[in-house]
């Protein structure tokens, strides 16, 4: 007897359809799995077998073909349990096969019938919905992802038995749902304040900068001097995730297995902060079967690399594809996926190895080929791909002990998000949605300037040896200062600001 179930699978961070074809005929007992199944699938055999027997029902000593379709596309994972057994009882006509076209199912069967979660149920949500399916059911702890989904019932459940009933009519399994907006408002004040910041102005004000207009940023400084106590609270500063951007990001933790149990969305910007000694592989993704990186972790949120020169060459190299281009492609003998990288990248940095060159509170011990070559592990093109440089000067003791409370992030915040609508109106109708996004031809149309402001930039790119990238990206900073300011054009002193913050392109890249 035939029977078919309705399932699905992940490529990078969404799914495709797959239909679990079971055949059981009279023969020697086997039970083989086809339509490239890697070892997880297969490994489904005995737990499929040993979760029909446990749950009460009869499994046949015949000859059982399971065959995953489309069969070209290798298929990883354990959700494949559930539409299995389910496929094997319609064969043996325990269940109606007529039923089983209702729903889309997924799900990891234990020994003893219970459903255990899986890795992907939100893109697996999306899919069904995208191919006409009116029902999914999933894991009772996916319940809350998948729910997300309009258009589409969500059915959770705990074990075997529960699906079966349902799909005979004795059980009727209550469809969950998720109330988006009440979400988003539940999302908890960040801890982390601009308020705590005493001193450093200078880089405030480059991280409200960075915070508007999308924009990479490095901190150079000595140790001590505050640059990952602010990198930490740039999250404070950045304004609210869409719910386009918060399903985006949802697909990818849902993917890497890293939401929360019964977390619906990703609701607040990530921040993620990499140590020194991640591989290649961790930083944009790969691996035997691939996963998403750190910089697709970070999509729509904050990559926070400290001690940059301390990380491997090679990775930071490995950086330029995503900054340039907002996702990440890794290629197999057999296959290619792209996942998702649009994220501001944060780093910080010393001024030598012993960290105090340019300090007027310490001697640095370094000499000048030492300085140049911790420098020169950042190459020249990935500086020129990070927008803004900053100088994180040592803090004096009366800027600790007198300073006034600063600005706090709620009202750096408003800031921020009244020039990102600034921006959103002017690119409504292209792919970029802030100014650091912008392409080349949507800078020469937005970012124009006067007489004075071009004669400003060309002794500035003179004097500097500035880079055609460079020059782009100066443009880029000046727009979104005037958005901070409200102004529809370019002035003087926004063109001026937006050059300082290019401290590694003056003399040789000295920051003393």
């Amino acid at each position: 007897m035939l029977s078919k179930v309705l399932s699905s699978a992940v490529i990078g961070i969404d799914a495709y359809s797959v239909e679990v074809e079971v055949d059981i005929t009279r023969g020697l007992p086997r039970f083989n799995i086809v339509g490239l199944p890697e070892t997880a699938v297969k490994e489904s055999r005995e737990r499929v077998k040993a979760a029909i027997k446990n749950s009460g029902y009869e499994l046949p000593d015949d000859h059982i073909t399971v065959n995953l379709a489309p069969a070209h596309i290798k298929k990883e994972g354990t959700g494949f349990d559930l539409p299995i057994a389910l496929g094997i009882l319609g064969a043996t006509r325990i269940l109606a096969r007529e039923s089983l076209d209702a729903c889309l199912c997924l799900g990891e069967l234990s020994l003893d019938g219970r459903i255990k979660p899986v890795f992907g149920s939100l893109p697996a949500a999306i899919a069904a919905r995208d191919a006409g399916h009116k029902a999914i059911v999933v894991p009772y702890e996916n319940r809350k992802e998948a729910a997300v989904v309009e258009g589409i019932s969500t059915y959770p459940a705990h074990n075997l038995s529960q699906v079966v009933e349902f799909f005979r009519g004795e059980l009727a399994l209550q469809a969950e749902t998720v109330n988006i907006a009440r979400t988003f408002k539940g999302n908890p004040s960040p801890q982390e304040d601009f308020a705590d910041v005493k001193g450093q102005e200078h880089a405030k004000r480059a991280m409200e900068i960075a915070a508007a207009g999308g924009h990479n940023l490095l901190m150079v400084g000595p140790p001590g001097t505050g640059k990952t106590m602010l990198a930490k609270r740039l999250q404070s500063i950045l304004p609210p995730l869409t719910f386009a951007e918060a399903i985006e990001t949802t697909k990818i933790y849902s993917v890497a297995g890293l939401l929360k149990p019964n977390q619906a969305l990703v609701t607040q910007r990530v921040f993620r902060s990499p140590h020194h000694t991640i591989s290649d592989a961790g930083l944009i993704g790969g691996g035997a079967v691939p996963k998403p990186g750190e910089v697709s972790l970070a999509h729509n949120g904050v990559l926070f690399l400290d001690e940059l020169p301390e990380y491997k060459k090679h990775v930071l190299e490995v950086l330029r594809q995503p900054l340039e281009d907002n996702r990440v492609t890794i290629s197999r003998a057999n296959s290619s996926i792209t996942y998702p990288a649009e994220f501001m990248l944060v780093a910080a940095m010393n001024p030598c190895p012993c960290g105090y060159f340019g300090d007027t509170q310490h001697n640095c011990c370094c000499t000048p080929i030492q300085i140049q070559r911790y420098r020169t592990r950042i190459s020249g093109p990935l500086l020129d791909r990070i927008d803004l440089h900053v100088q994180v000067p040592s803090v004096s003791f009366k800027d600790l002990a007198d300073a006034p409370t600063s600005i706090s992030s709620a009202q750096i915040r408003e800031r921020v998000t009244a020039a990102r609508a600034l921006q959103g109106s002017r690119l409504e109708n292209s792919p970029a949605h802030c100014n650091a996004r912008m392409s080349t031809r949507q800078i020469k149309h937005h970012c124009r300037l006067g007489a004075r402001e071009r004669d400003l930039l060309e002794n500035a790119m003179s004097k500097f040896g500035l880079s055609a990238r460079v020059y782009h990206r100066v443009l880029k900073i000046a727009r979104t200062i005037a958005d901070l300011d409200q102004k529809e054009q370019i002035g003087f002193n926004h063109l001026a600001e937006a050059i300082q913050y290019r401290i590694l392109d003056r003399g040789n890249r000295s920051v003393a």
